[in-house]
């Protein structure tokens, strides 16, 4: 279910994040389903245990996952809580980055913001706002 690039620049911990908030914004992993064991998942991906242990420490703070002593990790959901600044601040720039790069190659605004509301719909499935 998890994919990695290892010729991306984004560290492996951030892209196993990336996947399972994709895979919960698609409907694919809902609350309470339960995620592989530290050691399975490394195993799987063929990485090391910490890399996978930094994941879910940094999911677990998120309000992603939820870990019971003894059962294993399980889906929190899509939190609720309000947006955190720091990830909102990471975001905003490799925002900024990467609309220069499209300005760079003759986007207008308005192709930039089509473009964001495709992706966005594809992450959410296609679903529209109420």
């Amino acid at each position: 279910m998890i994919h990695l690039d290892f010729r991306s620049t984004q560290p492996i911990y951030e892209q196993i994040i990336t996947q399972y908030k994709y895979l919960m914004l698609q409907g694919f992993l809902k609350k309470g389903d339960s995620i592989p064991s530290v050691r399975k998942l490394a195993m799987q991906l063929e990485i090391t245990p910490g890399t996978v242990a930094k994941a879910y420490r940094e999911m677990e703070q998120q309000g992603l996952i939820e870990t019971v002593r003894g059962k294993g990790a399980f889906i929190a959901g899509v939190p609720d809580n309000a947006p955190n600044e720091g990830v909102i601040l990471k975001v905003k720039e490799e925002l900024r980055a990467q609309c220069m790069e499209l300005v760079y190659q003759g986007f207008s605004k308005e192709d930039i913001v089509r473009l964001v509301e495709e992706i966005y719909d594809a992450l959410q499935g296609g679903k529209q706002d109420d």
